[in-house]
């Protein structure tokens, strides 16, 4: 059976909640049947992607198809967004960014504001965990489309699902909300992923006319790759001395044994030629390559810093203290910016469907919770604050810190009216005596 007459049957004039397949009729009212149809769906034609060189103008061409109105096509941006991928720099950074959100702590809350601590097992799962990495990648690729996995339980017996997938994002059209089965179909034959049933079992993450941040990273990582290269060119040819061997000899198998004896030379301190056979070493006079090669990379590695951080100081070397902090209050926008972004998904698309699916979360809100996010400088200030102006129970600082509390007994305020007391006992002196 071929898989477009598959899916041109199923959209066929069917009564209401009813699809007539080759596999059968499906009642989408009933969870198991939506559960078939989902998988079915997501049944795409892989294919392998093909890593060959790209430069400035692949990359021109690629941005090009992407935005065309009729038929935008991100393949070719993809395959030159997964070479920039593989940069060091640009790497390290997007993990600082990334490590950074994935490090918070969040909380469930009612509409009260209440925290529900139970209804954070249903959340504290890998498969939550993947899929904030996966819509976490859309503000570079663009896009990404998010499948769940299988409803199972887990280790306590709790409702979960099984895993969370990436839709391959070559099969994704965002900009008409289709996903195609062969990259060489066009989207209006493509599949309404935004429709029921389908739209159940996807989370979507990313504007559907955006690039991505890959797409300006592309224009720096690929001439650093260029320079990289050209720069081992350049010590393959002019690190070492060159090697000049002259000889008066006009026998062939002489001259092999000499051009032999040269090439493997590199890792002999000696060698052995005629008395007529002269050896000369010739250093290279050509300009600083230092200079022209490793301040171009440097160069492009300052700007993907800016690019995906927003500043160079946290993760290059800074000059100063008041810099780096300045610089760290930037890059500390850019992290809400994403959590931002991860609390709307999760409130406006994921828990909607966990509701849907069985889950007890209605509603819940997903947030992220700052009261245990401090450093211990700004926990101690504020403890210190709220001790000051109000009365804490010996609770929080047993649960916080694992230490037995006890409330202090009031200390005992002295009577202005008796006289001081030494030490001793006695009553103090007094200077009344020398006015007696």
């Amino acid at each position: 059976m071929d898989i477009k007459d598959f899916f041109s049957g199923m959209f066929s004039n069917k009564p209401k909640n009813v699809l007539q397949t080759p596999y059968g009729n499906f009642n989408l009212a009933k969870g198991k049947d939506i559960k078939r149809v989902q998988k079915m769906v997501i049944d795409l034609q892989r294919t392998t992607d093909a890593l060959t060189r790209k430069d400035i103008k692949n990359w021109r061409d690629a941005w090009q198809y992407a935005i065309n109105v009729d038929s935008p096509s991100r393949q070719r941006l993809y395959d030159i967004y997964r070479d920039a991928e593989i940069d060091l720099h640009l790497s390290g950074c997007v993990e600082q960014r990334r490590g950074f959100v994935m490090a918070r702590s969040f909380k469930i809350v009612d509409m009260k504001g209440d925290e529900n601590e139970e209804a954070v097992h249903f959340f504290d799962q890998s498969w939550f965990k993947q899929l904030m990495r996966y819509a976490l990648d859309s503000i570079y690729w663009g896009h990404s489309l998010i499948e769940l996995g299988d409803l199972c339980t887990d280790g306590d017996g709790c409702i979960c699902y099984s895993d969370v997938k990436l839709i391959p994002r070559k099969h994704v059209i965002p900009e008409y909300g289709r996903v195609i089965t062969d990259l060489g179909q066009d989207w209006t034959t493509g599949i309404d992923y935004r429709q029921p049933p389908f739209s159940d079992w996807l989370i979507e993450a990313g504007r559907p006319d955006d690039l991505g941040l890959y797409l300006k990273a592309a224009s720096q990582t690929i001439p650093k790759k260029n320079m990289l290269a050209f720069w081992d060119t350049f010590g393959e040819i002019f690190g070492m001395p060159m090697r000049i061997a002259r000889t008066t000899s006009r026998d062939q198998k002489e001259i092999d044994r000499l051009d032999k004896m040269l090439r493997e030379a590199g890792t002999a301190l000696s060698m052995v030629a005629g008395m007529e056979t002269e050896i000369e070493f010739v250093e290279s006079g050509k300009g600083d390559a230092f200079n022209v090669y490793d301040k171009r990379i440097d160069r492009a590695n300052s700007e993907l810093s800016k690019l995906i951080i927003g500043q160079t100081m946290t993760i290059e070397d800074g000059s100063s203290l008041s810099q780096s902090e300045t610089h760290l209050e930037v890059f500390q926008n850019l992290v809400e910016s994403d959590c931002d972004m991860l609390r709307d998904i999760v409130n406006n698309q994921l828990i909607p469907r966990m509701v849907r699916h069985g889950f007890p979360v209605k509603g819940l809100r997903f947030d992220w919770d700052y009261s245990i996010d401090y450093t211990p400088e700004q926990q101690k200030a504020y403890e210190e604050m709220v001790l000051q102006h109000y009365k804490v129970k010996p609770q929080y600082f047993e649960e916080k810190y694992g230490i037995p509390c006890e409330e202090k007994e009031p200390k005992e305020e002295p009577d202005p009216t008796e006289p001081k007391k030494k030490k001793d006992g006695k009553p103090a002196e007094t200077l009344s005596r020398f006015f007696d």
